[in-house]
Protein backbone atom coordinates (compact mmCIF):
# COMPACT_ATOMS: atom_id res chain seq x y z
CA UNK A 1 0.00 0.00 0.00
CA UNK A 2 2.57 2.12 0.52
CA UNK A 3 4.89 1.86 -2.74
CA UNK A 4 1.40 2.49 -4.67
CA UNK A 5 0.87 5.95 -2.32
CA UNK A 6 4.59 6.45 -3.23
CA UNK A 7 3.52 5.90 -7.20
CA UNK A 8 0.99 7.96 -6.88
CA UNK A 9 2.62 11.19 -5.40
CA UNK A 10 4.99 10.84 -8.02
CA UNK A 11 2.66 10.98 -10.74
CA UNK A 12 0.87 13.95 -8.79
CA UNK A 13 4.22 15.27 -9.00
CA UNK A 14 5.22 14.74 -12.80
CA UNK A 15 1.70 16.18 -13.98
CA UNK A 16 2.29 19.24 -11.72
CA UNK A 17 5.75 19.99 -13.06
CA UNK A 18 4.49 19.25 -16.67
CA UNK A 19 1.93 21.50 -16.94
CA UNK A 20 4.16 24.12 -15.37
CA UNK A 21 6.55 23.63 -18.24
CA UNK A 22 3.91 23.91 -20.39
CA UNK A 23 2.47 26.77 -19.31
CA UNK A 24 5.83 28.84 -19.10
CA UNK A 25 6.58 27.59 -22.86
CA UNK A 26 2.96 28.28 -24.62
CA UNK A 27 2.57 31.91 -22.95
CA UNK A 28 3.39 34.55 -24.77
CA UNK A 29 2.11 34.36 -28.43
CA UNK A 30 1.43 37.64 -29.23
CA UNK A 31 3.42 40.03 -31.75
CA UNK A 32 5.39 41.66 -29.12
CA UNK A 33 6.70 38.39 -27.39
CA UNK A 34 7.08 37.02 -30.76
CA UNK A 35 8.84 39.96 -31.68
CA UNK A 36 10.79 40.04 -28.57
CA UNK A 37 11.72 36.05 -29.11
CA UNK A 38 13.34 37.36 -32.79
CA UNK A 39 15.58 40.15 -30.84
CA UNK A 40 16.72 37.22 -28.38
CA UNK A 41 17.48 34.67 -31.08
CA UNK A 42 19.70 36.89 -33.00
CA UNK A 43 21.21 37.88 -30.23
CA UNK A 44 21.96 34.27 -29.27
CA UNK A 45 23.48 33.44 -32.34
CA UNK A 46 25.72 36.64 -31.84
CA UNK A 47 27.13 35.81 -28.48
CA UNK A 48 27.37 32.17 -29.37
CA UNK A 49 29.49 33.30 -32.27
CA UNK A 50 31.50 35.67 -30.45
CA UNK A 51 33.19 32.84 -27.94
CA UNK A 52 36.18 32.81 -28.02
CA UNK A 53 36.82 29.10 -28.86
CA UNK A 54 33.68 27.83 -29.29
CA UNK A 55 30.76 28.61 -32.02
CA UNK A 56 29.52 26.72 -34.84
CA UNK A 57 32.26 26.27 -37.14
CA UNK A 58 32.61 28.14 -40.51
CA UNK A 59 32.10 25.28 -42.27
CA UNK A 60 29.07 24.52 -40.87
CA UNK A 61 27.33 27.30 -41.43
CA UNK A 62 28.72 27.42 -44.87
CA UNK A 63 27.19 23.71 -45.27
CA UNK A 64 23.70 24.90 -43.37
CA UNK A 65 20.32 24.74 -45.68
CA UNK A 66 18.43 26.78 -43.05
CA UNK A 67 19.20 27.45 -39.23
CA UNK A 68 16.77 28.37 -36.44
CA UNK A 69 17.11 29.13 -32.67
CA UNK A 70 15.20 28.75 -30.07
CA UNK A 71 15.92 30.76 -26.93
CA UNK A 72 14.96 29.73 -23.40
CA UNK A 73 14.15 25.91 -24.19
CA UNK A 74 13.12 24.44 -21.17
CA UNK A 75 14.45 21.09 -19.71
CA UNK A 76 12.83 19.40 -16.71
CA UNK A 77 10.68 17.66 -14.40
CA UNK A 78 10.20 15.03 -11.85
CA UNK A 79 10.83 11.11 -13.07
CA UNK A 80 9.93 12.06 -16.84
CA UNK A 81 11.77 14.58 -18.23
CA UNK A 82 10.58 17.51 -21.08
CA UNK A 83 11.06 19.96 -23.51
CA UNK A 84 9.24 23.00 -24.39
CA UNK A 85 9.94 26.07 -26.18
CA UNK A 86 8.91 28.15 -29.35
CA UNK A 87 11.51 29.35 -31.94
CA UNK A 88 12.53 30.75 -35.05
CA UNK A 89 14.16 29.38 -38.68
CA UNK A 90 15.04 31.15 -41.64
CA UNK A 91 16.65 29.09 -44.86
CA UNK A 92 18.65 29.87 -47.99
CA UNK A 93 16.77 31.12 -50.94
CA UNK A 94 17.96 32.25 -54.62
CA UNK A 95 18.09 35.69 -53.01
CA UNK A 96 19.63 35.31 -49.76
CA UNK A 97 17.87 34.03 -46.62
CA UNK A 98 14.15 33.87 -46.24
CA UNK A 99 11.87 35.39 -43.49
CA UNK A 100 11.21 34.10 -40.60
CA UNK A 101 9.05 30.91 -39.87
CA UNK A 102 8.10 29.97 -36.38
CA UNK A 103 7.54 26.66 -34.90
CA UNK A 104 6.91 24.69 -31.47
CA UNK A 105 9.22 22.55 -30.09
CA UNK A 106 7.93 19.77 -27.51
CA UNK A 107 9.45 16.32 -26.07
CA UNK A 108 9.74 14.07 -23.37
CA UNK A 109 12.47 11.67 -22.10
CA UNK A 110 12.08 9.05 -19.38
CA UNK A 111 14.94 9.03 -16.15
CA UNK A 112 15.33 10.10 -12.73
CA UNK A 113 15.27 13.62 -13.97
CA UNK A 114 14.73 16.88 -11.05
CA UNK A 115 14.43 20.13 -11.47
CA UNK A 116 13.73 22.93 -14.53
CA UNK A 117 16.97 24.32 -16.80
CA UNK A 118 16.48 26.84 -19.87
CA UNK A 119 18.74 26.58 -22.44
CA UNK A 120 19.74 28.17 -25.92
CA UNK A 121 19.16 25.49 -28.51
CA UNK A 122 20.69 26.04 -32.36
CA UNK A 123 19.54 23.67 -34.93
CA UNK A 124 21.37 23.82 -38.13
CA UNK A 125 19.83 21.93 -40.96
CA UNK A 126 22.19 20.98 -43.48
CA UNK A 127 20.75 19.24 -46.37
CA UNK A 128 17.51 19.21 -48.62
CA UNK A 129 16.14 16.43 -47.00
CA UNK A 130 16.05 18.31 -43.70
CA UNK A 131 14.93 21.33 -45.11
CA UNK A 132 12.03 19.76 -46.31
CA UNK A 133 11.32 18.18 -43.32
CA UNK A 134 11.50 21.53 -41.75
CA UNK A 135 8.83 22.93 -44.37
CA UNK A 136 6.55 20.04 -43.68
CA UNK A 137 6.14 21.44 -40.14
CA UNK A 138 5.85 18.05 -38.91
CA UNK A 139 8.46 15.63 -37.81
CA UNK A 140 10.52 14.20 -34.65
CA UNK A 141 14.27 14.15 -34.32
CA UNK A 142 15.72 10.87 -34.79
CA UNK A 143 13.01 9.20 -35.96
CA UNK A 144 11.81 11.22 -39.07
CA UNK A 145 14.74 13.12 -39.20
CA UNK A 146 18.55 12.37 -38.38
CA UNK A 147 19.92 14.65 -35.73
CA UNK A 148 23.38 14.43 -34.16
CA UNK A 149 25.45 16.97 -31.54
CA UNK A 150 27.54 19.49 -33.83
CA UNK A 151 31.02 19.74 -33.60
CA UNK A 152 32.01 22.91 -31.72
CA UNK A 153 35.08 25.40 -32.45
CA UNK A 154 36.26 27.51 -35.10
CA UNK A 155 37.03 25.09 -37.80
CA UNK A 156 35.30 21.36 -38.25
CA UNK A 157 37.68 18.66 -37.77
CA UNK A 158 38.21 17.09 -41.01
CA UNK A 159 37.67 13.39 -39.74
CA UNK A 160 34.60 13.98 -38.50
CA UNK A 161 30.85 12.76 -39.96
CA UNK A 162 28.90 15.54 -39.94
CA UNK A 163 28.44 16.18 -43.15
CA UNK A 164 27.27 12.17 -44.21
CA UNK A 165 23.47 11.29 -43.41
CA UNK A 166 23.04 13.88 -40.45
CA UNK A 167 20.08 16.16 -41.53
CA UNK A 168 20.09 18.45 -38.29
CA UNK A 169 23.29 19.33 -36.34
CA UNK A 170 21.94 20.43 -32.87
CA UNK A 171 23.61 22.75 -30.09
CA UNK A 172 22.73 24.01 -26.66
CA UNK A 173 24.10 26.98 -24.48
CA UNK A 174 23.52 27.07 -20.70
CA UNK A 175 25.06 28.61 -18.10
CA UNK A 176 27.33 30.40 -21.07
CA UNK A 177 28.78 27.02 -21.65
CA UNK A 178 28.52 26.11 -25.46
CA UNK A 179 28.23 22.87 -27.00
CA UNK A 180 26.50 20.41 -29.23
CA UNK A 181 23.62 18.54 -27.96
CA UNK A 182 21.61 15.33 -28.41
CA UNK A 183 17.81 16.12 -28.86
CA UNK A 184 16.24 12.94 -29.98
CA UNK A 185 13.01 12.61 -29.91
CA UNK A 186 12.00 16.18 -29.63
CA UNK A 187 8.82 16.87 -32.04
CA UNK A 188 8.81 19.78 -34.43
CA UNK A 189 5.35 21.51 -35.36
CA UNK A 190 4.05 25.25 -36.47
CA UNK A 191 3.97 27.95 -34.72
CA UNK A 192 0.38 29.09 -36.25
CA UNK A 193 -0.16 31.55 -33.42
CA UNK A 194 3.22 33.00 -33.28
CA UNK A 195 2.94 32.96 -37.45
CA UNK A 196 -0.34 34.92 -37.79
CA UNK A 197 1.02 37.48 -34.83
CA UNK A 198 4.07 38.64 -36.88
CA UNK A 199 2.07 38.16 -40.33
CA UNK A 200 -1.27 39.34 -39.85
CA UNK A 201 -2.39 36.23 -42.21
CA UNK A 202 -1.56 32.17 -41.37
CA UNK A 203 0.98 31.99 -44.32
CA UNK A 204 2.03 28.63 -44.48
CA UNK A 205 5.84 27.57 -43.70
CA UNK A 206 6.63 26.72 -47.25
CA UNK A 207 6.00 29.93 -48.30
CA UNK A 208 7.72 31.74 -45.92
CA UNK A 209 10.67 29.47 -46.12
CA UNK A 210 11.19 29.47 -49.86
CA UNK A 211 11.05 33.64 -50.01
CA UNK A 212 7.67 34.03 -51.08
CA UNK A 213 6.76 36.28 -48.33
CA UNK A 214 8.72 39.27 -47.54
CA UNK A 215 10.48 39.36 -44.55
CA UNK A 216 8.93 41.90 -41.86
CA UNK A 217 10.83 44.56 -40.08
CA UNK A 218 10.85 43.32 -37.12
CA UNK A 219 13.13 40.05 -38.04
CA UNK A 220 16.26 42.49 -39.49
CA UNK A 221 17.94 41.68 -36.19
CA UNK A 222 17.57 38.05 -36.31
CA UNK A 223 18.47 37.97 -39.92
CA UNK A 224 21.21 40.45 -39.80
CA UNK A 225 22.89 37.99 -37.10
CA UNK A 226 22.46 35.19 -39.97
CA UNK A 227 23.89 37.01 -42.46
CA UNK A 228 26.86 37.92 -40.23
CA UNK A 229 27.21 34.73 -38.02
CA UNK A 230 29.90 33.48 -41.26
CA UNK A 231 31.85 36.48 -40.76
CA UNK A 232 31.79 37.26 -37.25
CA UNK A 233 33.15 33.09 -36.93
CA UNK A 234 36.21 33.78 -40.18
CA UNK A 235 36.90 37.57 -37.89
CA UNK A 236 37.07 35.83 -34.09
CA UNK A 237 39.13 32.91 -34.93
Amino acid sequence: MQIEKVRFVRKVFTFVAFLSLTNIAWAGTGRAATEDRLDHAGKILHEIMAAPDGGIPEEVLDHAKCIAVVPDLLKGGFVIGAENGRGVATCRTATGWSAPAFFAITGGSWGLQIGVEGIDLVMIIQNDKGMQRLIDSGFELGADASAAAGPVGRHASADTNWKLDTEILTYSRAKGVFAGLTLNGASIRRDEDSTEAIYGHDFSTRRILSGEVPAPASAQSFLDAVRNAKAQAVAER
